[in-house]
């Protein structure tokens, strides 16, 4: 497989099938904390504008204009876009939902907050990290925040390395991975088989693993500041073993 082939992998990746799994394997109470933890690290008030880069399905971007905040969400999945906006309607809920791509963010956006959740983070490669992150910059209003989400970090995925998964079924769709670790470009390479009845989907992920203060750099490389590390939506210090990165910065 050529690195060109997977540079943007994620463009077809993500269709129904891997979609409605990924719906239903997270609880409720897992997008409760975690919205939580934006508007408090972000200091969001009623009508605050929040962006979130890669909305997948909608959950986080959902719930915060449950909350009384003014959201544009992004992501690349048209199934998901149609999702967040058939779920958006039912509740009768103003938001702003898009499909694009995360290395073409919209530029008539301002955002006191910008998030990337869900591991979106680590899908570019090195020189589109860079460029995602000095766009978001340019995004988020002086003063306001940069929150991402990372559970491909070495800090986390190295200490608890397993290539091999048992099979996982949510939502009546079975996920089977096989998992390959490049480590010559620090790479995280997954081969999913997505089933349910007689309907397939296969796709390779692709995971660039940075270390923290690799994150750290890229990030303030990018014209962010003050940056604090969790190792959770609970607001615990990030460490080693950490089930994932949550990293938050100030655009001064």
């Amino acid at each position: 497989m050529s690195h060109d082939s997977l540079s943007a992998w994620y463009a077809d990746f993500f269709t129904e099938l891997p979609n409605a799994f990924w719906r239903a394997a997270v609880p409720e109470g897992t997008t409760a904390a975690e919205v939580g933890f934006v508007a408090r690290v972000a200091g969001l008030r009623p009508g605050s504008r929040v962006l979130d880069v890669a909305c997948g399905s909608g959950r986080h971007a959902l719930e915060l204009a449950r909350r009384g905040y003014q959201v544009t969400g992004l992501d690349v999945s048209a199934e998901a876009i149609a999702h967040a906006r058939a779920t958006a309607a039912g509740e009768r809920l103003d938001l702003d939902l898009r499909q694009g791509d995360m290395r073409a963010l919209p530029a008539d956006v301002r955002a006191e907050a910008a998030m990337c959740m869900g591991n979106a983070f680590g899908y570019l490669e090195h020189a589109g990290t860079q460029r995602f992150l000095a766009d978001l910059r340019g995004l988020v209003v002086p003063g306001g925040t940069l929150i991402l989400d990372y559970g491909f970090v070495a800090e986390s995925l190295l200490p608890n390395l397993a290539l091999e998964e048992p099979p996982m079924t949510f939502g009546g769709v079975e996920a089977v991975s096989v998992n390959e670790y490049d480590t010559a470009n620090s790479r995280w390479l997954t081969s999913f088989t997505f089933r349910r009845g007689t309907e397939e989907h296969r796709g390779t992920s692709v995971q660039y693993v940075y270390t923290a203060a690799e994150v750290v750099r890229l990030v303030a490389e990018a014209g962010f500041s003050g940056v604090e590390l969790y190792g959770d939506a609970d607001g615990t210090p990030f460490r080693l073993g950490s089930p994932r990165l949550l990293l938050v910065a100030r655009r001064p």
